[in-house]
């Protein structure tokens, strides 16, 4: 029986990179959605019960903890210092992916509690837009972190190889 030996995992710089070009892009797509979905007067059917229907949430996550954005908003750049400092110890590839879709998403969410209306200090309110009739309406931030979230544990309870 021959051993298979694993890859040597991409040089730090790369993992980076690859975290980095990942969070841009979840960032760059999030806020030209929010600011295409600001522009709908009504509902847009896409399929099934798919629609894009403008919303606005200034809480967490299914519209909880309303009217805390300012809290949340300090959670959202702990967070983000989190992942910065996590992200030197990610080894592969799909984690560093992850861990750049988380980071795109938190600073998506992060820069409408900034720029968006709202009251006190990171207290404005995140556009949501996508909305499945059958479930809380989100944005492509809120997918970013999602799925990255889930990657990231899904490395870090899977066994035999480090995230």
């Amino acid at each position: 029986m021959t051993e298979t030996a694993e890859a040597p995992a991409p040089p730090v710089r790369t993992r980076r990179l690859l975290a980095a070009s990942t969070a841009v892009a979840v960032l760059v797509v999030d806020q030209a959605s929010k600011a295409w979905a600001r522009t709908l007067d009504d509902p847009v059917g896409v399929v099934g019960s798919l629609q894009f229907r403008l919303a606005h949430n200034s809480g967490a996550a299914f519209s909880l903890f309303e009217g805390l954005g300012g809290v949340i908003g300090v959670l959202a750049v702990a967070i983000v210092a989190v992942l910065l400092v996590m992200l030197r110890s990610v080894v592969q590839p799909p984690a560093a992916l992850a861990v750049g879709a988380v980071l795109g998403g938190a600073v998506g969410n992060l820069v409408d509690r900034v720029t968006q209306p709202g009251e006190g200090f990171l207290g404005g309110h995140v556009t949501d837009f996508i909305d499945l009739q059958w479930w809380p309406i989100f944005n492509v931030a809120d997918i970013g972190i999602t799925v990255g979230g889930a990657v990231l544990v899904w490395f870090s309870i899977r066994p035999g190889r480090p995230a």
